[in-house]
């Protein structure tokens, strides 16, 4: 695979060999189409997102949307956090759209969960929408065309590129001169976005679960070394004093980079196992950390209530950890970028 493959998905050579002795390998979405092409035109108001907010492909796509001013014209549905169980009817492991579920973690229903409103059928799972065009597929994050009534795109990072290629013409409510081009046309730009991607998909945001649902104690402790020598990467690369990943201008780099390292302190040092440092302990991710979460419609974009119930309350017992609150409770830390101590993390 070349480098851009990689830091869109990851190779499949043997892939059941590897899932069998315990090493989690993520499938390829089969949806790879783009607005644009002829049968799916770039129009305001004809597009729709189906999202988790918990997990962290998802993300990208709702930090897309909200970045690029698009909250208004590209409407979107959120599934509840945790799949269907063994006793639901249509099997376990589904994302289910079910605004009237009750989570663990608050005793209620959650925030931001809708009904499926973007086919007109208001399906009841997430897999319903694969059927009607005969896929086996079940995964969000879903673009699609409510005109044609067609699934458009189901890998997130393919996502991030058309709504930045197409913003404008899909009705953002930003200018040209407001609107982050998150991959501006500058070749060399690109190759160092193209270059952190691979590093960021490959250690950090795929490598997070090549740790955390890894069954084998070598594989996890070759993903837990990688996933933190990249932050160590990167933390030398923001100690210059730039304010994000490839200098003055927030890309799609740093983008991909925000969904798990929001999710690193308070949900993945214990669910990924990931509990050498804390991104608090790296004064200069931690800031930038700090830094993106402020930038106008961020905050919104994501859900610690919806990432903690995902996470742990598909975990063996259901119990979702109440914690961290030292030095502050998640995610109002991340409005204080002075957190951060000067200590040197050992490399």
């Amino acid at each position: 695979m070349t480098g851009d493959e990689t830091s869109v998905q990851e190779d499949q050579s043997d892939a059941a060999t590897r899932r069998a002795r315990g090493e989690f390998v993520r499938g390829v979405s089969g949806f790879r189409q783009s607005v644009g092409d002829p049968e799916f035109p770039a129009e305001p108001g004809r597009y729709h997102l189906f999202v988790a907010l918990n997990c962290p492909w998802c993300h990208r796509v709702t930090l897309a949307r909200a970045i690029l001013g698009l909250q208004e014209t590209l409407t979107m549905d959120v599934v509840f956090p945790n799949r269907t169980g063994d006793d639901d009817p249509a099997g376990p492991n589904l994302w289910e759209f079910n605004p009237d579920r009750i989570a663990t973690l608050t005793g209620t229903t959650l925030p931001d969960c809708t009904t499926e409103t973007g086919t007109g059928h208001g399906h009841r799972l997430a897999k319903e929408i694969y059927r009607a065009e005969g896929s086996d597929e079940q995964s969000v994050p879903i673009l699609y065309d409510k005109t044609s009534g067609r699934i458009v795109n189901n890998e997130s990072a393919e996502i991030l590129r058309i709504l930045n290629a197409n913003a404008a013409a899909l009705g953002s409510a930003l200018s040209e001169g407001e609107r982050p081009d998150l991959y501006p046309e500058d070749p060399a730009l690109r190759d160092d976005i193209d270059d952190l991607n691979n590093l960021i998909y490959t250690a950090i945001n795929n490598g997070a679960y090549k740790a955390g649902f890894s069954s084998d104690q070598a594989i996890y402790a070759a993903a837990f070394e990688a996933y933190f020598e990249a932050l160590n990467k990167l933390e030398d690369r923001l100690s210059d004093g730039r304010p994000f990943l490839t200098g003055s201008s927030f890309t799609e780099a740093d983008l991909r980079l925000f969904p798990t390292l929001f999710r690193h302190d308070p949900v993945y040092y214990v669910r990924m196992k990931l509990n050498g440092a804390r991104i608090l302990d790296y004064p200069h991710l931690w800031r930038w950390l700090c830094r993106v979460h402020a930038l106008p419609g961020v905050a919104e974009s994501g859900s610690l209530i919806h990432c903690r119930q995902g996470y742990f309350g598909r975990s063996w017992n259901g119990v979702v950890p109440l914690g961290p609150f030292v030095p502050m409770r998640y995610p109002d830390a991340y409005g204080h970028p002075d957190l951060a101590d000067e200590r040197v993390i050992p490399r």
